[in-house]
């Protein structure tokens, strides 16, 4: 039986949502995204399955292994909604003097 900290997890975890859409659109099986970050072809499936149904956590360094691979950044999967996520990759693309210009142009605007 589960506890209320493993159902605070389960369902304030947005790592398995991300993980998923990304996934899918890349366009690769859950064994696929396995095997290309290293994990075993017989066990990659299974385990990614665990990651995106939120069974288990994946630790940092195999995130990373996996925003590379999805060609996403790290804090994509800690994105809470869709319009976090949409600007982390947005951001993400953007050159380093096009992130100076943004935050530039950000701190100078008044947020309403």
């Amino acid at each position: 039986m589960r506890d209320f900290e493993d159902e605070y997890k389960l369902h304030n975890n947005p790592i398995p949502e991300r993980l998923k859409q990304a996934r899918k659109t890349v366009g690769i099986s859950q064994k696929e995204l396995g095997v290309r970050i290293g994990m075993d072809e017989s066990s990659a499936s299974g385990r990614m399955n665990h990651y995106e149904k939120g069974r288990h956590v994946p630790d940092i360094q195999t995130l990373k292994k996996m925003a590379n691979e999805l060609k996403v950044p790290l804090n994509y999967f800690f994105c809470e909604d869709d319009q976090s996520a949409e600007l982390a990759i947005l951001i993400d693309s953007l050159s380093d003097e096009d992130k100076k210009s943004l935050i530039a142009t950000l701190n100078k605007s008044p947020i309403e």
